[in-house]
């Protein structure tokens, strides 16, 4: 992995598994599907709900700095902890969650590459024993705004005062317009379609079959292959903030891009917004 930007943000099975036991390390499971992790985990893993713990489910926003504080030291991490996240569905919500830690400061997080997926196809040990924590006071940093992105911001670069780029990383058929979310998922929009001018990378096109991150040569093909090459700001977007985490992740650490941020607001938001212009090619074709 030597080949990326930033390796070292970035760990393999193998050395998840070598480290098991290390006293500074802290396995952070994050799942789409909420219940995965009590069906069985990384031997010392805790698990974090992204609907009830990564977000304010009231204030549809991420969770404030003092609730994200009091859930990373429920988890026994310090300031001086090296957090690992994995997940399922090749470390969606892993990467959501890797990100809030670097939007609050923490130093020291990585992703295990190929996340639940890997670990489980690799037949390697799976615990349902609580996890041993010893629960710490942790006071997460203030925000840091440079690697996230809001509505005002979207706007700004559809009005030409800023010369970011902006990334859809859904589905073709979300940024067509021809479905609004992917299948089963609640938290939707009234319009279905994409921000004016957004380029459409898919998240899953950056991963392998096996889970893992495509080398960082096919990254850079399939990124500048659609202009997204790190010479301008770049903003990534997806439904609520996961999947452009992913794209965030990739951008940032694995190709070294120096200014990326997640609009975490999303579709869910900018497809609700009074006023927010859309484009929609399911609409050009019936013409």
């Amino acid at each position: 992995m030597t080949e990326y930007a930033h390796p070292e943000v970035l760990v393999t099975t193998d050395w998840v598994a070598a480290h098991l036991n290390d006293p500074n390390l802290r396995l952070i499971e994050v799942d789409v599907d909420t219940s995965a992790y009590e069906q069985g985990r990384v031997p010392g893993a805790v698990g974090w709900n992204w609907q009830t713990q990564l977000q304010d489910t009231v204030r549809r926003d991420l969770a404030d700095q003092r609730s994200f504080g009091q859930l990373a030291g429920s988890a026994g991490i310090t300031p001086d902890t090296t957090v690992i996240l994995y997940g399922d569905n090749n470390n969606w919500f892993a990467a959501w969650g890797l990100w809030q830690l670097k939007y609050y400061g923490h130093k020291d997080v990585r992703l295990m590459n190929g996340g639940r997926k890997k670990w489980l196809e690799e037949k390697r040990p799976i615990s349902t024993d609580a996890p041993k924590v010893q629960p710490t006071t942790y006071t997460a940093k203030s925000p840091d705004n440079s690697i996230r992105a809001k509505r005002d911001d979207i706007f700004s670069v559809l009005e030409k005062h800023s010369p970011a780029q902006l990334v859809d990383v859904r589905s073709a058929d979300e940024f067509s317009g021809k479905v609004i979310a992917p299948p089963g998922m609640t938290e939707t929009a009234q319009r279905g379609g994409h921000i004016p001018g957004a380029a459409s990378i898919p998240w899953a096109q950056a991963v392998a079959e096996d889970g893992t991150f495509k080398p960082a040569d096919a990254l850079r093909q399939l990124y500048g292959g659609k202009g997204i090459t790190g010479d301008q700001e770049v903003i990534a977007y997806c439904r609520i903030g996961e999947r452009s985490s992913h794209t965030w992740f990739v951008l940032k650490y694995l190709l070294g891009y120096k200014n990326v941020r997640n609009y975490d607001g999303s579709w869910t938001e900018w497809g609700n917004l009074v006023g927010a212009p859309i484009e929609r090619e399911i609409a050009a074709a019936a013409r």
